[in-house]
């Protein structure tokens, strides 16, 4: 059976090791187990005596020129060798930047757009491949939700995915909700994020995440806080029949509901899958 996870949050730490529901893993975000000790770290080492576990990661900021932040690195390093993950995975952004000429970085503790060139695909493919080297083993990375793009852009964002991933070796983690957010947020219709599957090579695709998003007055934003939206159901079945049956993850970072709420929603996500298998058998 295809994996199904959800996204292990700190309101359900508890019930999720009383309750172990069926799930193909659980995912958490690195940068909250990087300290050395601690409740934290405690309790996803016993979710891991259950579950395979997922680090997904918000701070490696892989499309920086300025490169990568080496207490970072070390301190992912560490985390994978305690924890020994099932994937591994970040975002394609940059967040790290001097001020200044002259200076050393900062990181601006968010995930910026890059820019789909040949000199930013240097620079991710440069920067992906130092990590995988630390870690000793691959990772994924995701498509962004952005909210502006920039206007240089000279790749289709799908062949850079395809790119980066067969000059870096790693995989990507598709976020079907990204492509819906953006498509939306572009004033174009869902087809638009149907073709950015279908051009994908579907061998790199490592894992799916599934998500929901809110209306902001003219935009729609990547908030994590709802259900999964018709309209992202209609894009993954359509990513499900043309990549196949893909390890799937509900996100759900804001207005956190029970932990029922989110299993539902996993067993949608399975329910498409199985639906998928039955329609390639017909």
């Amino acid at each position: 059976m295809t994996p199904v996870g959800i996204g292990w949050r700190q309101p359900h730490y508890g019930e999720l090791l009383e309750r172990r529901p069926d799930l193909g893993f659980v995912e958490v975000h690195s940068e909250n187990f990087f300290g050395e000790g601690g409740a934290a770290l405690a309790v996803l080492e016993r979710g891991r005596e259950h579950y395979a576990v997922s680090l997904h990661g918000v701070g490696l900021a892989l499309g920086s020129a300025a490169g990568l932040d080496p207490w970072h690195l070390d301190r992912l390093q560490r985390l994978v060798r305690r924890i020994d993950p099932v994937r591994i995975s970040d975002h394609a952004c940059f967040a790290r930047a001097p001020l200044r000429s002259g200076q050393p970085p900062v990181h601006g503790s968010d995930l910026l757009p890059i820019a789909f060139t040949e000199a930013s695909l240097d620079i991710m493919v440069a920067n992906v491949q130092r990590v995988q080297e630390h870690l000793g083993r691959p990772i994924a990375v995701e498509n962004l939700s952005a909210y502006l793009r920039w206007a240089d852009d000279a790749l289709d964002e799908a062949q850079f995915f395809n790119e980066l991933a067969r000059r870096s070796g790693c995989s990507m983690l598709l976020d079907v909700n990204n492509l819906v957010v953006n498509a939306i947020n572009r004033g174009e219709p869902l087809s638009s994020a149907c073709r950015f599957v279908d051009a994908l090579d579907a061998r790199p695709v490592s894992e799916i995440h599934l998500a929901g998003f809110s209306a902001q007055g003219a935009l729609v934003i990547d908030d994590h806080g709802s259900r999964v939206h018709d309209a992202v159901w209609q894009v993954y079945r359509h990513t499900v029949q043309r990549l196949g049956p893909v390890p799937t993850l509900v996100e759900w970072d804001t207005d956190i509901p029970g932990l029922d709420v989110l299993l539902h929603e996993a067993r949608t996500a399975h329910a498409v899958i199985a639906e998928s298998a039955t329609e390639a058998l017909a």
